[in-house]
């Protein structure tokens, strides 16, 4: 609409009336000159104007029921009336009498811009979901839900490390998909990614899941279109795309699987269909990739020569489903292209070029919603916000891609499956479980932070006593039954640990393994800490306990993260193991 307001609400795009303010760094809605600004689409108010005006039966036009008046004297031809403006006093003139103030210095409109479109770091669909931060209300109409059945934990936690399951399903939806998925099938889990990100917001890994990955699918209790809940039964030895969709199995029910087989419990998920790539990529301008070598795949649609592209649409659809010319040309291929390309999406969402355009940034909003399938903790925008802004916090260089380790099926004489490689796979959950980073995250320390660090790191300082003067008892505190035996009996016959003893179980359950010794038994603790591979955290400073022969005993009580007889317990937080395929989202490949 111009100056005059000539033309129709209806007529204009929803993005050229949103202008960033410069000196707050949000978004306004700007309208005619003689219309009172609103700083969120549709809101309520005498002057408001389209989508709640229309609910409420009022015109399409921008004006008020409040009769016209009456009209002033024309001004003289050769004169032109000003617009009205408002009175500003200039800084270096302050009034009579008061002195002259100092503006307050401006926020960076860099961060400040981030707050509004944290979600455009988020992997795809969040990303585009969390930019409807713009449209409100109008947004929540499009975004379609399903209960979680009570797999997941509720709902994310700002003050907790988030899990975010997120599921590309191959089931074919929505025109000029005709040519893509099983004709008629309800869709698997064909794309999966378990998004975790710190409780610090330092860093965040995400997770691929083979689709071919053979699994045991628990029963799934699984609410039905009439309200009602049936069980629908689990099944062993299964590929893990059969999570979704195959025996009305509903994402709720890939979320159990997630968490039999890492065990980690997703907060929330999120589904997309092939439209999500195709008009989440268009919308905003396109997404850069990069080939080796020339690709002609009649199965994905894939047409592109060596060298790098800027796809979108179908384009963009045919290169996330590319396999059989990349790689190996199998399924773990595909991942690793799909993971470049969420890479080099996720980079451009963060981009300037993204990030200060209304245009962009209202049709991210339009398609992510449209795309998006969520659980219905998750069905309204202004949680996806919430969840956008943690996921604005993370640098992109701190975003780790990992594959889940896997190897072929033994049992298969044509390879089609893949199984676990039991050891790196426990490695890499029990990473994510206990949220230790994939990458090395500098982090600004304080002088009180650190001095802690170095008073724990001086705990491992020091003599030690010869392990037969180590006297320790043995607790279970969240291990494996059977641990604390297994662990005495290393003691005693490997590691010279004579003056050991078998505790039974701890009265709670622990996340870490620790051990707690008088000061006076600093010598011992750190022989013990140097046999087990305790890091100075793991040790606590404290009281002895006194054993049946009434002699001052250290307390080790295995935790949760405990790995084995003899294994050390460091092992897991030192860093991934080289069966995990592992990529961060701030660099540029090429697909081989």
């Amino acid at each position: 609409m111009d100056a005059q307001g000539r033309g129709r609400v209806e007529d204009i795009d929803p993005a050229d009336q949103w202008v960033l303010n410069p000196e707050t760094g949000e978004y306004e809605l700007r309208l005619a000159p003689s219309a009172p600004q609103s700083r969120v689409p549709g809101q309520r108010g005498t002057g408001g104007t389209g989508r709640a005006s229309r609910r409420r039966g009022a015109p399409a036009s921008a004006s008020t029921s409040a009769p016209a008046p009456a009209p002033a004297p024309a001004p003289a031809p050769e004169r032109e009336v000003p617009p009205p403006r408002r009175r500003r006093t200039s800084p270096e003139e302050p009034p009579p009498g008061r002195r002259g103030r100092r503006r307050p210095a401006k926020k960076s409109k860099g961060k400040k811009i981030l707050l509004w479109t944290g979600g455009t770091m988020a992997l795809v669909v969040l990303a585009a979901g969390t930019a409807g931060y713009l449209y409100l209300q109008h947004l929540n109409d499009n975004i379609e839900s399903l209960p979680d059945d009570g797999a997941g934990t509720g709902g994310f936690q700002k003050d907790q490390a988030i899990n975010i399951l997120l599921i590309g399903t191959d089931k074919r939806t929505g025109s000029g998909n005709e040519g893509y998925g099983d004709n008629g099938s309800a869709g698997h889990a064909d794309t999966t990614i378990l998004l975790h990100v710190s409780k610090d917001r330092s860093n965040a890994t995400a997770l691929s899941i083979p689709r071919d990955l053979i699994v045991d699918i628990p029963d799934c209790p699984t609410t039905q279109e009439d309200g009602s809940t049936k069980v629908i039964p689990g099944s062993t030895g299964v590929r893990f795309n059969q999570s979704l969709g195959q025996s009305g199995r509903t994402p709720s029910c890939t979320m159990r699987t997630v968490t039999e087989l890492t065990g980690v419990r997703p907060d929330n998920f999120m589904v997309a269909d092939f439209n999500a790539v195709k008009t989440l990529t268009s919308a905003v301008g396109g997404v850069e990739v990069c080939l080796a070598k020339d690709i002609n795949d009649p199965d994905s649609h894939l047409n592109l020569p060596a060298g790098k592209h800027t796809i979108e649409g179908e384009d963009a659809l045919a290169f996330v489903r590319t396999r059989h010319s990349v790689g190996f040309g199998g399924d773990l291929s595909r991942i690793e292209i799909q993971q470049q390309f969420l890479s080099s999406l996720m980079r451009k969402l963060k981009s300037n070029d993204t990030l200060t355009s209304p245009s962009k940034m209202v049709k991210l909003a339009e398609a992510g919603t449209k795309a998006l399938t969520v659980d219905s903790t998750l069905d309204d925008i202004g949680k996806l916000k919430d969840l956008g802004l943690e996921l604005g916090k993370l640098n992109t260089k701190n975003l780790s891609f990992v594959t889940v380790p896997v190897r072929d099926n033994p049992a298969e004489k044509v390879k089609a499956t893949v199984v676990l490689q039991e050891e790196p796979a426990r490695q890499v959950f029990d990473m994510i479980k206990e949220d230790v980073s994939f990458t090395e995250v500098k982090k600004k320390e304080s002088e009180k932070e650190k001095k802690e660090k170095a008073a724990v790191a001086a705990r491992l300082e020091g003599e030690k006593s010869d392990p037969s003067e180590v006297r320790v008892r043995v607790l279970n505190g969240g291990a494996p039954d059977g641990s604390a035996q297994r662990e005495l009996l290393y003691l005693q016959n490997e590691a010279g640990v004579t003056k050991s003893e078998n505790a039974g179980d701890a009265d709670a359950e622990v996340a870490r393994t620790t051990l707690e010794y008088a000061p006076d038994q600093a010598d011992q603790a750190r022989a013990l800490a140097e046999i087990l591979g305790l890091s100075g955290a793991a040790m606590k400073p404290g009281q002895s306990v006194t054993n049946a022969q009434g002699l001052p005993t250290m307390t080790l009580t295995l935790g949760k993260d405990f790995k084995g007889a003899g294994v050390k317990l460091d092992a897991a937080s030192a860093e991934a193991p080289e069966e995990a395929r592992k990529s961060t989202a701030d660099k540029v490949e090429c697909a081989k």
